[in-house]
């Protein structure tokens, strides 16, 4: 199945779910706390005012509706054998600085580039990384989370095949 949208596209692997999206921009009145509450938003909220960017998730496993741009609410279901893929797209103004200077969309992860000190939130046996890159003059994070670091041998090869099989196109 193929996922397009936003300039970026990809070819899902089997059994993978995907969303491309862009975050919904709530008022100044509606942008409190809870945003994964009862009543939330569905998907990746911003911040009243901001020109909201295209947020990607990629997972071998099934996808909440209800998701944090860097995979909150998804990183609490994850299993042993699971990985969440995540491309997270700055502003064009970001392009051009030193975060974003590696050239290309990363397609080779390997074990030894995750840790537990990579994730916002520790969870028991996670792992996190983040490369950021910049691809057709678009600036993005790759965060990946591995739902066991012990299984990074096995399930970094369904990744690095789901980030082969997406494309970003120029803006």
């Amino acid at each position: 199945m193929k996922l397009q949208a936003h300039g970026i596209e990809t070819d899902l692997l089997p059994g993978w779910e995907g969303r491309i999206s862009l975050r919904s921009v709530p008022s100044a009145k509606a942008a409190g706390p809870d945003r994964f509450g009862p009543g939330a938003l569905t998907g990746p909220v911003g911040n009243p005012g901001e020109v909201p960017n295209p947020v990607v998730h990629l997972a071998n496993f099934p996808l909440p509706e209800q998701r944090g741009d860097f995979g909150s609410g998804a990183v609490d279901l994850m299993t042993e054998d699971d990985v969440l893929v995540v491309l997270f797209e700055y502003g064009p103004e970001s392009v051009g600085k030193a975060l974003f200077r590696r050239r290309g969309l990363p397609t080779n992860l390997k074990p030894n580039m995750f840790s537990s000190a990579a994730l916002q939130r520790t969870l028991p046996g996670q792992a996190g990384c983040q490369v950021f890159f910049t691809e057709q003059d678009r600036a993005f994070c790759l965060f990946t989370v591995l739902g066991r670091q012990h299984a990074a041998a096995r399930v970094l090869p369904q990744a690095n095949a789901a980030l082969a099989a997406t494309r970003i196109s120029p803006r």
